[in-house]
């Protein structure tokens, strides 16, 4: 099927010079490394490999932002103002000359005035599909006074941003793989509790947020949160909006490798907020994103890979459709 997969990384290039400018970034193997990482599996440095795998797919294009390891939240200010900058300009090396590869630039929320430099950056720039930024870790409370200035120019430029959950700072989750299999999900989680209890999307209407991981466990504790705000418990503010109302500002990818899952979602969400999402090339995405929709009806597989990509991307769709 014609779709469009909203969730897929790549690593950025970057020149032997701004490497060595870089503390913690070097060339290991060929590949580049940041803070003894590589970043994911090798396909993460071969965009030609994302082209193929969309065309065995199906699939018509692709959004592509940098994975986790590469948003390195520990950095103070300063560095994290150099690689941030460094970062998006290896990500726009990456993509060029693939059209169908439309790149996400990443913008650090753990400094929020770097965030804000960075953007204004941005903004100069044409290109860009959209933003990713990451969800929890050790970003700030994303709820916090001096995000709004971030969410003023994102609001007023339209494009959306895709929330990537950052790595958990609970040391608890060391053994299983918890910091994936659990923190994930939770980290997402913290976000959008923080941006819907904030009321930012209410402040801020124009903001257009993407889940991934199919929502993390925010379908499944919606209901609990608004519980909380009915029944005014401590510190939970009185809100101008009903949850089921605000959540509406976000789509969510449909990475939930459950169909029950993913059918919460839709319930939650609403079924013109689902994207497609695989998380390419990680052993935890899914090498069939179309296949987690399979118990559904072809007319919503349809809606979602295509109609919902393209509402999603909005001022992008010209970009995403090859055009």
């Amino acid at each position: 099927m014609a779709g469009i997969d909203l969730h897929t990384h790549l690593a950025p290039v970057l020149g032997e010079a701004e490497v060595a400018e870089l503390p913690g970034v070097s060339f290991d193997g060929g590949r580049l490394a940041v803070d003894g990482s590589h970043g994911g599996p090798p396909r993460l440095n071969q965009p030609e490999a994302l082209e193929a795998w969309l065309g065995e797919r199906s699939l018509d294009a692709a959004a592509v932002s940098a994975p986790p390891p590469f948003f390195r939240q520990h950095l103070h200010a300063a560095d994290a103002a150099r690689w941030v900058r460094a970062l998006n300009d290896g990500m726009r090396r990456a993509v060029a000359g693939r059209p169908r590869l439309l790149p996400m630039a990443y913008l650090p929320l753990e400094h929020p005035e770097v965030a804000v430099a960075e953007l204004d950056r941005l903004l100069a720039e044409d290109g860009w599909a959209g933003f990713a930024a990451s969800a929890g870790g050790r970003s700030v409370s994303l709820a916090d006074p001096s995000f709004e200035p971030l969410w003023q120019r994102l609001a007023a430029d339209g494009r959306p941003v895709m929330l990537h959950p950052g790595s958990s700072p609970d040391a608890r989750l060391s053994e299983f793989y918890l910091a994936n299999l659990l923190g994930n999900p939770y980290e997402t989680s913290v976000a959008v509790a923080q941006l819907l209890f904030g009321e930012v999307v209410t402040r801020h209407p124009g903001l257009r947020f993407l889940l991934v991981h199919c929502g993390g466990c925010v379908p499944a504790v919606l209901g609990r949160w608004q519980r909380g705000a009915d029944t005014e418990r401590p510190d939970v503010p009185a809100l101008a909006v009903p949850l089921r109302e605000a959540i509406r500002n976000f789509y969510t990818d449909c990475l939930a490798h459950d169909p029950d899952v993913v059918d919460l979602a839709v319930s939650v969400f609403g079924a013109d907020r689902m994207v497609l999402g695989s998380d390419w090339p990680f052993p935890m995405g899914s090498d069939d994103p179309v296949a987690l929709l399979s118990h559904r009806d072809a007319d919503f597989v349809r809606q979602v890979g295509q109609e919902n990509a393209r509402a999603f991307l909005g001022r992008s769709e010209e970009a995403a459709s090859g055009a």
